[in-house]
């Protein structure tokens, strides 16, 4: 009896250290099933490194959500409104009308964009850092950030607290599930549309929205394009740059001592994004067939699963070190590194928005604090990156550093435990729940890819019996 109540003390001491990587072994098998038997995941032994970005940026390689069932799941996390989301759209005319309304929402003079960045990381700032030192949750501080950065890019405007508390509440609802660490909650998600939809019924959008969108599909654009997608991407991104700077005190000194160095801090930012991108795997599914080598061919209706840590890996000595000054010898050009995706097939549209933004706020955080962390950094950051914001005039001493550190890796390796637990049990539930709604499958039954509902004889007695 003492021997089974010392090996279950040994199993529970040393969780930490086993179970999150068992567990997250357990949800990719979970989401094998979801891909099904037509999925092929790249680079691999047909398609290495070196034509990774060939078949990603193959004409065939097109197809968005019709026909794959990691659709319904993707749709189901992205509600409401994913059959608009820019992301999901299939290729024509309707996506033409959208990408075009978003480029024009994100433009504008580089200078106007990047102060805009600074102003709202200084607003947040002010409110969260009100005495010497404060612990937060770096994703957590950085989606008010860009909350009120794209209402104002939206609706030319600064953002109410209401709104903002709206947007906040909805794009961390929608990331919290994507990472499967809590439910959807479809009634906090309403709560943003029905304002959205009194500011576009107004007439308060500063741009012409797409004409081949219903008013109720332009509400939805809005809220998965800039309210879901660009708000998440933004917060995580800066998550992942200021933990990185936390855990590498040497990088953000550097930065802090001479802010001008534009080149350096894109030599921080692309290394950031090479070791933590922001995509895991991106899914597009073969509208024809594609001929790989002669021999090889994936058949239309394929899907085809890029995987940009496994692609980020390859090509670099010792890829599992964030060293950021490798990039003085890489031609970016030549590097395995494709942040924003492929230019030829729908990359990222806040391609040049992004690094302008996100170098504005990262001064602007620097010149206020010193960033300290000790937590575990990976690519997903479920954890939501636990970081102990120190301002610049006011230094802690030392010991005290050493021991909020103690503390923050000691509770990082406990909550992993139960985190991988709870990502393994609601991934799960809401892996079956989004394939019994069948979402993205339902609606091409359907609609054709315009969005044009299809014209269907009527059932005959034998399908009406059935």
């Amino acid at each position: 009896m003492w021997v089974t109540g010392v090996l279950a003390a040994a199993a529970v001491l040393t969780a930490p250290r086993w179970l999150p990587a068992r567990v997250v072994a357990l949800r990719a098998k979970v989401f094998e099933k979801v891909n099904g038997d037509n999925a092929v995941t790249f680079p691999n032994a047909v398609v290495g490194p070196d034509r990774f970005e060939e078949v990603y940026a193959h004409p065939a390689a097109n197809g968005r959500s019709r026909g794959a069932g990691l659709s319904d799941l993707f749709w189901y996390w992205l509600s409401p409104g994913p059959e608009v989301h820019q992301e999901h759209l299939e290729a024509g005319p309707r996506y033409d009308d959208v990408a075009r309304t978003t480029r024009l929402l994100l433009s504008g003079p580089g200078d106007a964009l990047s102060a805009a960045a600074a102003r709202c990381a200084a607003r947040v700032l002010d409110e969260v850092v009100t005495g010497r030192a404060a612990l937060v949750r770096l994703r957590d501080l950085m989606m008010p950030v860009w909350a009120e950065y794209f209402h104002e890019l939206v609706f030319g405007e600064p953002c109410s607290r209401e709104a903002r508390d709206l947007i906040v509440g909805h794009a961390d609802d929608v990331v919290t599930s994507l990472k499967c660490t809590g439910l959807r909650h479809p009634a906090r998600r309403a709560r943003l549309t029905r304002y959205l939809a009194r500011r576009v019924a107004a007439g308060d959008v500063r741009r012409p929205l797409p004409e081949s969108l219903s008013p109720a599909e332009r509400v939805h654009y809005l809220q998965g394009t800039f309210f879901n997608t660009a708000v998440v991407q933004m917060s995580e991104a800066m998550a992942h740059l200021l933990l990185a700077l936390a855990r590498h005190p040497q990088v953000a000194a550097r930065l802090r001592d001479d802010p001008a160095d534009d080149r350096y801090f894109a030599h921080v930012l692309d290394e950031t994004l090479r070791l933590y991108p922001l995509f895991g795997i991106a899914h597009r599914i073969t509208t024809a067939e594609i001929e790989l080598d002669g021999r090889t061919t994936l058949p239309a209706g394929s899907v085809l699963c890029f995987s940009y840590p496994d692609y980020h890996a390859t090509g670099y000595p010792r890829p599992e070190v964030f060293d950021p000054d490798r990039w003085d010898g890489v031609a970016a050009r030549a590097a395995h590194h494709i942040p924003f995706g492929v230019a030829a097939n729908r990359p990222c549209p806040a391609w040049r928005l992004s690094p302008l933004a996100l170098r504005a706020a990262t001064r602007e955080v620097l010149r206020r604090v010193t960033l300290h962390s000790t937590v575990g950094h990976t690519r997903s950051l479920p954890s939501r990156g636990p970081c102990l914001l120190v301002r610049v005039d006011e230094p802690l001493p030392p010991r005290r550093l050493a021991a909020i550190g103690a503390f923050l890796r000691v509770r990082d390796r406990w909550e992993d435990v139960w985190r991988s637990v709870v990502q393994l049990v609601l991934g799960t539930v809401m892996v079956l729940h989004a394939h019994r709604l069948r979402l993205a499958g339902r609606y091409f039954d359907a609609h054709d890819t315009e969005g044009r509902p299809v014209r269907r004889d009527p059932p005959s007695p034998e399908e009406r019996t059935e």
